[in-house]
């Protein structure tokens, strides 16, 4: 079929779903509320201004003149969460960011480049297609009060004769004109998924000797990120470890001490030392109560509260850590996990302190803040519950989709194959994917996890793996050093070859061979599942 384009002025304007008039070629007002289009090479530029309405949502429509038929892929908001695929026309779904529409040999693209001043998210139904804006600050209405707003700049590309997979990935090289990318592979351990916060300094050295010996001869070394658990709020004054709170003072527990000297200890046995963080949950008693959210956590609309982030950030470098994994911001902005956002990333009736800049643009300037705070120190930054889309330029690498696990293998086919598969056309276009860790551990077939590595360490993708020191017989060591070693240098990425018709590709092109994976077991794959391990009886 013939695709139509929507770079040019919509046909429809909608502010808080009431009609805009048209009072010139590109632009339409409705009140004090102005909406304008730009066409600027291959872009259409969409601004906002407003003297005193506080702007919530714009609607921009565009109708076509055929109808619009084929299998739609979208985007998420933050990670995947096992939820991504293809799927026919539904006009209710909300595609964050950007789709895909594919018939036959032919895919057309709709999308917006990164990092844009609004949230941005599509509906695409037989008659057209639906931009939807949303320029709230946190919940309200952002107060422009004059200030022309670039909301978006809409991208659009038709792609015929043309493989699905090849479209995608151009189409978010198109997007993101300025990823920064690491210059080797990062890979190499993470500690989460066999130690769940329960970790020392001790154990952490343990694993570094353990990870340098796996890795020997190698001569792009491997990270290990010590992951939640070596911060002072993690164990109470009894010394029984913290199940609820996984928050700040950023600064050491009794069981890791000087975190300076741990660092170096690391880089002597040869591994480059990582750390994680969650930025915006700090209780340190020298923090103003003005500094907050209501939910109490850091608002990152304040310059005190970005000040405070980048002296984390930077003691953190000046400790000797080259890799920032910074975990939990969209939450802790938003209130809202990923599957809980059907339609928009947050719910009305909350406010940053400062009211005049759109929650897309302070998110983007609290990332600009950490990537400043981690540059001086050639530290690399990975973000998790990251806005992929706003963070793309800023951040060396992302974490694409949800948990994967050490303690229930579903965790790890729904969220870490589905990630792979359908955020693979942003690796080293946005940035380079992280599709989360093998976690190896005796609760989890090795037949399984030993698939999944085999599959992430030949991605061309990051792998890191969680497994305790000195855990595996020999026969599972070797094939795991052979993991690493094909993880340690940059590859073709793997291509999904059966995606278009399931949500967990079993079906990939590696190295330019097909491969089959079997994901499943005997048992095939329990719908309702949490964190336990399966028990005896199942």
């Amino acid at each position: 079929m013939m695709f139509e384009t929507i770079l040019r002025a919509p046909d429809r304007v909608l502010v808080e779903n009431i009609a805009a008039r048209r009072d010139g070629e590109d632009s339409y007002a409705r009140g004090d509320v102005r909406v304008s289009c730009r066409r600027q090479g291959d872009t259409l530029e969409i601004f906002i201004q407003a003297a005193a309405t506080p702007v919530r949502r714009v609607r921009l429509r565009w109708q076509f003149s055929q109808e619009l038929r084929g299998r739609i892929l979208g985007d998420a908001w933050e990670r995947a969460y096992g939820d991504m695929e293809w799927a026919s026309v539904n006009p209710f779904r909300t595609l964050p960011w950007y789709a895909l529409v594919n018939e036959g040999p032919d895919t057309a693209a709709y999308g917006v480049m990164v990092r844009p001043g609004a949230i941005c998210s599509w509906q695409l139904d037989p008659e057209g297609v639906t931009l939807w804006l949303d320029v709230r600050s946190g919940g309200e209405g952002v107060r422009l009060g004059g200030r022309r707003l670039a909301a978006a700049r809409v991208v659009s590309r038709v792609y015929s004769n043309m493989d699905p997979f090849d479209a995608a990935r151009d189409f978010c090289r198109r997007m993101c004109v300025d990823p920064i990318l690491p210059p080797k592979p990062v890979y190499g351990s993470n500690n989460w998924y066999y130690a769940y916060g329960r970790s020392s300094a001790e154990r952490i050295l343990s694993e570094a000797d353990y990870m340098a010996r796996l890795t020997e001869g190698l001569e792009n070394r491997p990270y290990v990120v010590i992951d939640d658990g070596w911060q002072v709020g993690r164990y109470r004054p009894d010394g029984a470890y913290e199940e609820v709170y996984n928050g700040g003072p950023w600064l050491p527990n009794d069981r890791f001490g000087d975190m300076a000297a741990l660092a170096g200890e690391m880089a002597r046995r040869g591994v480059i030392p990582g750390i994680w963080v969650r930025l915006l949950q700090d209780d340190s008693v020298d923090i103003p109560r003005q500094w907050r959210l209501e939910t109490g956590m850091l608002d990152p609309s304040r310059p005190e509260v970005l000040d405070h982030v980048r002296g984390i950030v930077d003691r953190i470098g000046r400790w000797g850590y080259r890799l920032l994994k910074h975990d939990f911001s969209t939450y802790d902005i938003t209130g809202l996990w990923g599957w809980q956002m059907p339609h928009e990333m947050t719910g009305d009736g909350w406010r940053f302190a400062d009211r005049t800049r759109t929650t897309a643009e302070i998110i983007v300037d609290f990332y600009r803040a950490i990537l400043e705070a981690a540059r001086p120190h050639g530290m690399l930054v990975l973000g998790c519950n990251a806005v992929g889309h706003l963070g793309a330029g800023l951040m060396h690498l992302n974490r694409v989709g949800e948990d994967t696990s050490g303690l229930v293998w579903e965790r790890t086919l729904k969220n870490g194959v589905n990630a792979l598969a359908f955020r693979m056309p942003q690796h080293r276009a946005f940035f380079d994917a992280d599709a989360d860790c093998i976690g190896i551990t005796e609760h989890i077939d090795w037949s399984l996890n030993r698939q999944w590595g085999e599959l992430l360490s030949r991605s061309g993708t990051s792998m890191f793996v969680s497994v305790a020191p000195n855990s595996l017989p020999e026969d599972k060591k070797a094939e795991l050093r052979r993991m690493l070693a094909d993880n340690s240098v940059y590859r073709e990425a793997a291509r999904p070859l059966d995606w278009q018709e399931t949500t967990q590709p079993r079906l990939w092109q590696i190295d330019g061979q097909a491969a089959a994976f079997h994901w499943y077991g005997p048992r095939g794959a329990r719908v309702c599942f949490d964190d336990n391990p399966p028990t005896e009886e199942e």
